[in-house]
């Protein structure tokens, strides 16, 4: 055990030295003690036969599926029966001994190792079907991908995302509509990614909680050896202690006092029986497992009072009621707003404004109304819709009432377009995620493109936007002023014309000398004498022109915009017919789009996969296994960095 944990060691130590060289320019210790480490690692995964998923010495390569397939589990996967009752786990354990662990709450991973390699990783699924991940993870941080044991070892565990690498993740995301509600979705999206190269990079740990297979070896009837046994070849396993009845209560007591403090997200206590052969022998009901049983954190309630009801419009139609209440503290964070799902709900719960209510955090994340104390029965549905005023209707569907707006102009159903419309290559404003515009539309505070323009007028509605706030108000309104000046083939792009894409929205404003007038005035004929614009882009074009409500939108856009100078067009433009393709991290420039203006704007191509029409590939790391480095090397396309781009290829 002693060699497992240096070989733990041995990897973390080398890793953070390699961050700190590699991405700090930062040298913790001198290359000659990296290299005993490094020899020292080397040495003891020989020994031991652990390789872990991220040890130096392993060379990953990413991979990219276009789906997931499907697997039938050996051993069906159970859900277990759960109590949020300690005296019903008492009488549950009886007068055996049992193992007591935390419940994680990530997504259940079946993995199968043959001669000591990882072969196969599948998902729980619905516990009979799961999804094949082994690429996904190859790349957990924490997995070993080859073990000292040579037989077929089948076991169970929790995949997470630690709160402190969720927190990173998220503070990261600028839009906070954009941020993860939770390490469980992030988790549940990161294992099942098509690219492992994302799973890798949102850190996935794996936590082993169940031995289900490993041939004639003998554990001598005990769980807890099964356990032992999997830290010895490399694996870590969730946090657990022995108990009876005696100390069951203590034993319990000392997780609850821990669950603030782990890094990992649990949703309560796992009781299994210690004793292997008793547990096989009790088998299953129709529904759970016999041998053990989980224990629910019980959801902290508070008392507050509903200040409104809020009916918010969603481009599905369905208007939904939303509670509004006098903030309380429910697990840790401050909480003021509940959906109340449909019209059976709200009219269930007797709801009036003043009313006295009982809110709760289902599993400890959901704001959720348990019950309402004085039932005033006061709210009333409305009868017009709240974005375009149509009147509403009541739909019955087996028994369950909502109310949908049924006009099929209602802006609420617009979305994508106001979406498209403050994406990256269009007005970009950052900030503007397709949930926040959904959430503006609404409320009714947006109608057309150009309110957005007008954000700063609701500041008091906006930032009591749940995920929203007094900074991320003020953020918002910053990124809606910095769109402002824009550019002609911008604004085009950003209409959502059918066909106009990026490239040919700046083909049509170059061609038309960057004088808006001019573009919104072409016909078709003189657009499809632009190269690489058709007779269908042609003749859309000119159809979204010829709608007065169309011109409408783009005339009180141009009241809100300034149009930035553009630069001559050199007649001579040395990046002319050549193709490039970027890929990996930049140094000299923000992102990968402010290298393709600059390209675009000197005559030259970018593409997103390396063919042979391509001239260059620009990528700072030349010596990278990737896909498209190994491309351009059988194609003998030339690779270049940043550096050369602008040295060599600009100037040239």
């Amino acid at each position: 055990m002693d060699h497992v944990n240096r070989l733990k060691e041995l990897v973390r130590i080398l890793n953070e030295a390699g961050k700190a060289y590699y991405q700090k320019d930062q040298e913790i210790m001198p290359n000659l003690e990296y290299d005993r480490l490094y020899d020292e690692l080397v040495s003891l995964e020989k020994e031991t036969g652990i390789v872990l998923s991220n040890s130096p010495t392993v060379t990953v390569g990413y991979e990219v599926m276009s789906s997931l397939p499907k697997e039938a589990h050996e051993f069906p996967m159970l859900s277990l029966d759960k109590t949020k009752d300690v005296e019903t786990l008492e009488n549950w354990i009886g007068d055996k001994e049992g193992i007591l662990s935390w419940k994680l709450d990530g997504l259940t991973v079946v993995l199968t190792y043959r001669e000591g390699e990882l072969v196969k990783a599948v998902t729980r699924g619905n516990g009979t079907i799961g999804e094949v991940i082994t690429s996904n993870a190859r790349v957990f941080a924490n997995l070993p991908l080859r073990i000292d044991w040579e037989g077929e070892l089948v076991l169970r565990g929790e995949a997470v995302i630690k709160y402190s690498d969720f927190n990173r993740i998220n503070e990261e995301i600028l839009d906070l509509p954009a941020k993860y509600k939770n390490p469980r979705n992030l988790c549940s999206g990161s294992v099942r990614q098509l690219s492992n190269r994302i799973t890798a990079e949102r850190k996935v740990n794996f936590f082993a909680f169940a031995l289900v297979k490993a041939g004639t070896l003998d554990f001598a009837n005990s769980r807890s050896a099964q356990m032992e046994w999997l830290k010895e070849r490399g694996f870590e396993t969730v946090g657990y202690e022995k108990v009876t009845r005696k100390n069951l209560r203590d034993r319990m007591k000392w997780f609850s006092e821990r669950i603030t403090e782990i890094d990992l997200p649990s949703d309560g206590l796992v009781l299994i029986y210690e004793d292997i052969a008793y547990s096989q022998g009790l088998g299953a009901t129709s529904k759970f497992p016999r041998d053990a049983i989980a224990f629910k954190w019980k959801d902290e309630i508070r008392e507050t009072k509903l200040t409104r009801v809020e009916w918010s419009a969603s481009r599905t139609g369905l208007i939904n009621p939303i509670a509004v209440f006098e903030p309380v503290e429910l697990e840790g964070t401050s909480v003021a707003r509940a959906s109340l799902h449909n019209i059976s709900i709200m009219k269930e719960l007797q709801l009036g404004v003043g009313d006295v209510i009982e809110v709760y955090k289902a599993n400890m994340i959901i704001p959720q109304i348990s019950d309402n104390l004085t039932r005033s029965d006061a709210i009333r549905i409305p009868e017009n819709c709240p974005v375009c005023g149509k009147p509403t209707e009541i739909r019955n569907e087996n028994g369950v009432e909502t109310l949908l707006c049924p006009n099929p102009d209602c802006l609420a159903k617009q979305i994508k377009g106001f979406t498209h419309f403050v994406s990256r290559n269009a007005m970009n404003m950052e900030g503007l995620s397709e949930a926040t515009i959904e959430k503006l539309i609404g409320k009714g505070l947006v109608k057309e493109l150009g309110d957005l323009f007008h954000v700063r007028d609701f500041q008091e509605e906006i930032s009591s936007m749940e995920g929203f706030g007094e900074k991320s108000f003020a953020n918002l309104v910053k990124a809606v002023d910095s769109a402002r000046i824009t550019t002609p083939a911008r604004l085009l792009y950003s209409l959502g014309i059918p066909n106009v894409g990026v490239a040919n929205a700046k083909v049509i404003a170059k061609a038309a000398d960057f004088d808006w007038e001019t573009i919104q005035n072409l016909k078709g004929e003189e657009l499809m004498q632009i190269d690489g614009i058709g007779p269908v882009m042609a003749e859309g074009f000119e159809a979204y022109f010829a709608k007065e409500e169309n011109k409408t939108i783009v005339a009180d856009l141009l009241k809100e915009i300034h149009f930035a100078e553009q630069a001559p067009v050199e007649e001579s433009q040395n990046l002319k017919g050549r193709t490039f393709v970027i890929t990996g991290s930049l140094n000299h420039f923000e992102n990968r789009n402010q290298m393709k203006d600059l390209i675009e704007s000197l005559g030259g191509k970018v593409t997103d996969s390396v063919t042979a029409k391509t001239d260059y590939l620009i990528n700072n790391d030349n010596l990278s296994p990737s896909s498209k480095n190994k491309k351009a090397k059988e194609l003998g396309i030339r690779i270049i960095t940043e550096e050369e781009f602008m040295s060599e290829v600009i100037d040239a």
